[in-house]
């Protein structure tokens, strides 16, 4: 039994929802079905649900918003159309909509009402579709799964009770259709998972039907070790583990989401990485284990922008019990979430996103730390970009620290941190971003043309 979850250039038109259904049918063991919003049909084109945050603004700014409403309703209506398809569902679509934006329906929290009615009316439409070509299948909104989540708007986690409820669907007859990206509380509020949110249901649908495989199916043929905008025709690679996987896709991987494979990493889940546009191609699976004998200690070179750091300094700081637990509660006290602390005897950097550290709240936390820690100095550096080197093989191979340091240099670009995993999976390097890509060619030169 597989689930196959369809992302949003997968059923962007009516003609790749075809390629969709073929996929489905093709294979008895396709059961359950878990799909995104409509994407970009061309480069010009504007997903669905960017179409749907622009309804959601002009109602928070009190200004008309038919002509986005009719944007949205026209994308389905041109699918309803060369699908053949009865389009009864548009009337529905539009009245829900306007019921959101009127306030006629209670949503505490609009915009994840708005965002989620492109991923329900994908899942109506594909299985309308199904059905219709001799292939019986059947719409199930999140709620009547069992995909009971957390109460926070925008970041909902999913919760452990939803597990045995999704495990009931198992009793069902024909192909089940799933809208991703949203749950609901066990008060019955819709909550939205984080950005990626369908790949998270797809991985949470896996793990609750006990699946043998989630295959995840996208618009490219298998993973890159990097990213292909800054190399050209990079490597594929064919396998991964899930903490591969996890580090890459926290560090800049497009591909997922970093929370999307959790579910399955517990339920030792394999996912496949399928090609839509070519479901013959070999892709890239991703399990706990991966053969090594053919691949050397890297496996993928992640790369991203937008951070920033916070330098402490202050003499004798490792004999200062507590110290960084207040320093961390100062940023808890404001909000502020980190991604990494490296340190020494005397200094701490903490590294967080940008916009974790408004210009208001620079203030403040500069400000605090100043005054209750006492601290001889504290400054802030932006404009870095985080590099990470990923491979299960880094631990048992010498010399990869040395090479990619090497590497950093040979491109003319100066290191700011470095932070190797506890896991020895991963070694980070913080740099400035405008030397991001030329360290990143480098790397790759180094570890994958070598």
């Amino acid at each position: 039994m597989r689930v196959a979850k369809f992302g949003g250039s997968s059923v962007a038109n009516a003609a790749q929802l075809k390629k969709v259904a073929n996929i489905i049918t093709s294979d008895p063991s396709r059961k359950f079905v878990v799909v995104s919003a409509p994407g970009k049909r061309f480069d010009e084109d504007t997903k669905v649900t960017d179409l749907l945050i622009s309804l959601g603004k002009q109602g928070e700014q009190n200004k008309p918003y038919q002509d986005e409403l009719k944007k949205v309703i026209d994308r389905f209506d041109e699918m309803l159309t060369e699908l053949e398809l009865s389009k009864e569902i548009l009337k529905e679509v539009e009245d829900s909509l306007v019921s959101i934006m009127e306030g006629e329906t209670v949503f505490t929290h609009k915009m994840d009402a708005l965002k989620a009615t492109g991923e329900d009316t994908s899942a109506k439409i594909l299985s309308q579709y199904l059905s219709s070509i001799g292939h019986p299948a059947s719409y199930v909104h999140p709620q009547e799964a069992g995909i009971i989540v957390s109460d926070e708007p925008g970041k909902a986690q999913v919760l452990d009770e939803s597990y045995d409820k999704l495990y009931q669907l198992r009793e069902r007859e024909g192909i089940q259709v799933i809208p991703g990206f949203f749950g609901y509380t066990l008060e019955g509020e819709l909550m939205a998972f984080p950005r990626g949110g369908s790949d998270i249901t797809g991985s949470i649908v896996a793990a609750g039907v006990k699946a043998e495989l989630y295959e995840n199916f996208t618009d490219v043929d298998s993973v890159y070790c990097v990213n292909p905008t800054i190399v050209d025709s990079p490597k594929e690679i064919f396998e991964l583990t899930y903490k591969e996987m996890r580090e890459l896709s926290y560090a800049g991987f497009s591909v997922f989401h970093d929370e999307a494979l959790i579910p399955t990493i517990k339920a030792k889940i394999p996912v496949a990485i399928k090609n839509t546009n070519n479901p013959n191609g070999r892709g890239t699976v991703i399990s706990a284990e991966r053969s090594l004998t053919d691949d050397g200690p890297v496996a993928g070179i992640a790369s991203d922008t937008g951070f920033l750091t916070i330098y402490v300094s202050k003499y004798l700081m490792n004999r200062e019990k507590g110290f960084a637990r207040h320093l961390f509660q100062i940023l808890e006290e404001e909000d502020i979430s980190f991604e990494h602390a490296p340190s020494g005897i005397d200094d701490m950097s903490v590294i967080m996103r940008e916009g974790q550290l408004t210009p208001g709240k620079e203030e403040v936390v500069l400000r605090r730390i100043k005054d209750e820690l006492r601290v001889d100095q504290v400054s802030i550096e932006r404009d870095l970009a985080l590099i990470m080197i990923v491979g299960e093989g880094m631990n048992r191979i010498l010399g990869v620290t040395g090479k990619a340091t090497q590497a950093i240099s040979n491109a003319t670009v100066n290191i700011e941190m470095v932070n190797q995993g506890s896991s020895e999976v991963s070694m980070m390097f913080g740099i400035k971003k405008d030397g991001m890509e030329a360290a990143v060619q480098s790397l790759y030169k180094e570890f994958f043309e070598a």
